[in-house]
Order: structure tokens, then sequence, then C-alpha cells
């Protein structure tokens, strides 16, 4: 036993780190089938006797569920797309076609991601009204494009900045434009790591919660996350109903992270790689 931790401790590190991580999602996938008697009766690490779903039709009624996921998803996929053009446009800019003040215009992007969430809310929230698009879903999406754009943009960029030159070089004599260089040469060979930005982009959007509790304050654009912490905050949901109330919340998210998975893993091993 011994041995086994001395030759093999990052392994073991790293099944225990995913032990602590799928314990807590099995408790409350558990507790959200438990009826509140069951709860209350036998605690919340106790198997249910049965699937009472009740919960979970008593939550999706009550938030209109569908609409609140439809949302989420228009909103999230349509800042990942966004987000992974913007940030390869950026890089190649920045990276490949070497622009003036290049130190400085990364310094920028390092800086728009060290802002707090907190200091925007109130020039976004002015900028919309003003420019009418308060209370839409492309407000959010435009935002979050932007913010996820920034890390994009610096992380391609620095990848970009180490890619061959001798391919581009030999590109251009062959008589292919910018454009082609970009779109036939440049995002195929990155297409690992757009896929990684774009799994990235998609959670980080699916949980944002401060700004579109904000932006959005109809019902029929809420995403789910502000669905869940304003039906909490109300205190009107017992704690079968929470339970379910977070299990509906993470799972489209944990779906879309497992369907992506092998371009999630495929993108690392190529970085580590390279």
């Amino acid at each position: 036993m011994r041995s086994a931790l001395r030759r093999y401790p990052v392994l073991i590190a790293l099944c225990l780190a995913a032990l602590l991580m799928v314990v807590p999602f099995l408790i409350v996938a558990v507790n959200a089938v438990k009826s509140p008697a069951e709860y209350s009766q036998d605690g919340p690490l106790s198997l249910p006797d049965g699937l009472y779903l009740d919960g979970l039709k008593d939550f999706w009624e009550r938030v209109d569920y569908t609409r609140k996921l439809v949302n989420s998803l228009v909103i999230s996929g349509s800042v990942a797309v966004c987000a992974v053009v913007l940030s390869i446009l950026n890089a190649y800019a920045i990276g490949i076609g070497r622009i003036r003040g290049r130190t400085w215009v990364l310094a920028f992007f390092v800086l728009a991601n060290t802002l707090p969430q907190e200091a925007l809310v109130y020039p976004v929230y002015y900028l919309s009204k003003q420019a009418g698009l308060y209370d839409t879903r492309l407000s959010v999406i435009i935002v979050f494009t932007v913010i996820q754009a920034a890390f994009g943009t610096y992380l391609l960029s620095s990848v970009l900045g180490r890619f061959p030159r001798e391919i581009i070089e030999a590109a251009r004599i062959d008589g292919a434009t910018t454009w082609q260089v970009l779109w036939r040469i440049v995002v195929p060979v990155s297409r690992p790591t757009l896929g990684v930005l774009l799994v990235f982009f998609f959670v980080w959007t699916w949980n944002e919660f401060l700004l579109p509790l904000v932006m959005l304050v109809s019902n029929d654009n809420q995403t789910v996350s502000v669905a869940l912490g304003v039906l909490q905050g109300q205190r009107l949901m017992d704690a079968t109903m929470t339970n379910a109330a977070a299990l509906l919340g993470v799972l489209p998210a944990l779906v879309f992270f497992l369907v992506f998975q092998r371009t999630l893993t495929r993108g690392i091993a190529v970085g580590a790689v390279k």
C-alpha cells in the first residue's frame, strides 16, 4: 500500500479530487428524487425508497424551466461561438500580424480580465438603456462575448505568437491572402485550442448570475441561473425542490461538458505536446 502511494501520488490525488467533486453531485441527485417526508425523517444522506419526481415537476412548472433553458442555451451558445471567432481574429492580428504596441494591447486584455463584474454593472446597465437593448438577450450576449473574448485573445495571442513563420511565408508565396492564411492554415491547426475555449466559454457563461440578474428583469428573458437564485430567495421551496432546482441547473452544463469531453481532452493533450 505504501509503495503504491509513493509510486502513484498524482493519480491518487486526482482520484480523490474527482471523488470530492462527484459526491456532492450524487447527494443532490439523490435528494432531488426523495420526498420531503423521507428527507425530514431520514436526513440528506439516506437513499430514497422510490423515485419522487413531484419536486422536479413542481420546480419545472413554477419557473417555466423550458423557456429558461432555451434562453440559457441561446445565450451561452451564442457567446461561446462569437467569443471564439472574435478571439481568433484579435489573436491573429496580435500574434501573427505583429501590430504596433502589441505589449500594450495584451496588457489591456489582461486588465479587462481582472475587472470585477460589480464594476461593470452600472456602465453596462446605462449603455444598454441608451441603446435600447435593456432586458434583451442580445445585450447579455454582447457583454459576455466581449468579456470572454478578452481572455481568449490573451490566450490565443501567446499560442499564435509561436506559430511557425515558415508555413505562413510559404502560403503567401503560393498566393494565399491574409484571410486564406487565417481560415485555411491558422484555424485548422489551432482547432484543438479553439475547441477548449468553446467549451469553457459555454460553461462560464451558463454559470453567470450577476449581470444576467441586472440585465434580464422579465421572466421571458431570464436564464436558468437567475431563475434559481430568484426563486430560492423567495424561500418558497422545500429541501427536495431545492435539490431538484440545483440538479436541473447543473445538468445541462454537465451534459454539454461530457459531450465535448473528447474535444477538451484532445485540445489539452495537443497543447501539452506542443
